[in-house]
């Protein structure tokens, strides 16, 4: 799906439009627009908050180098990166949370064309708010986060992830540092799974208390997350 910019200026929310500006403002703002997120009218999600267990998140063990695409991003959308240590460090799930986590997930998940940065933009590796309706698998994330901000859950709770996923290959994901544990939004599936559920080897993610980020303690770390 491919976004038509030109036809949306002034549809984001004062927020969003602090932060953005120009054709990403527009562009966002008409992502907000199809995915239904006026009002958070959303449909009652199939997975449930009960059917989460309780479970401890996952460790930092130290600082770790970001991903070079990570501090090329945030130079362009320094809001989208910044830290308020002001805000909770873990999101309270309750019904009316888990509802808006589990809805903007599909809804992402399904309004977005995967496909590469290679192939897109015939580059290695952006990171960005995939404001043409395409993107890999940090722009999927980097948008739900986006979208669960300006739904007023806490940006700080919310980190980007690197991982090494089923292939062998660096994979962006979206931890949500909850009183349930660490929860993980991915683009490859619906299902919202806690951290160690995921078959997946945890590299590093954004701190939540510098612009900077932290060791998960794997030992292989990618140099970019071009996986769509």
């Amino acid at each position: 799906m491919r976004f038509a910019v030109s036809k949306v200026q002034g549809l984001v929310s004062g927020s969003a439009s602090r932060r953005l500006s120009g054709p990403r403002r527009a562009a966002v703002g008409l992502a907000l627009s199809i995915l239904g997120l006026a009002g958070l009218a959303f449909p009652a999600a199939a997975q449930t908050l009960a059917s989460l267990p309780s479970e401890a998140g996952a460790k930092v063990q130290g600082d770790a180098r970001p991903i070079a695409a990570w501090v090329t991003f945030c130079q362009s959308y320094a809001a989208e990166c910044a830290v308020d240590r002001t805000e909770p460090s873990r999101i309270s799930l309750t019904p009316a949370t888990w509802a808006t986590i589990v809805s903007v997930n599909r809804r992402v998940n399904k309004a977005v064309e995967p496909m590469t940065d290679q192939d897109h933009l015939h580059v290695a590796d952006r990171w960005d708010l995939a404001e043409d309706g395409i993107g890999d698998c940090e722009d999927f994330q980097l948008l739900k986060r986006h979208m669960l901000a300006e739904a007023g859950l806490p940006r700080r709770a919310m980190r980007m992830t690197v991982v090494i996923d089923e292939k062998g290959e660096g994979h962006a994901v979206l931890t949500l540092v909850t009183d349930r544990g660490d929860l993980v939004l991915d683009n490859k599936t619906n299902a919202i799974l806690p951290w160690h559920r995921t078959g997946y080897v945890f590299i590093k993610r954004e701190s939540q208390d510098a612009v900077s980020w932290v060791s998960l303690g794997g030992v292989t770390s990618p140099v970019t997350t071009a996986n769509r």
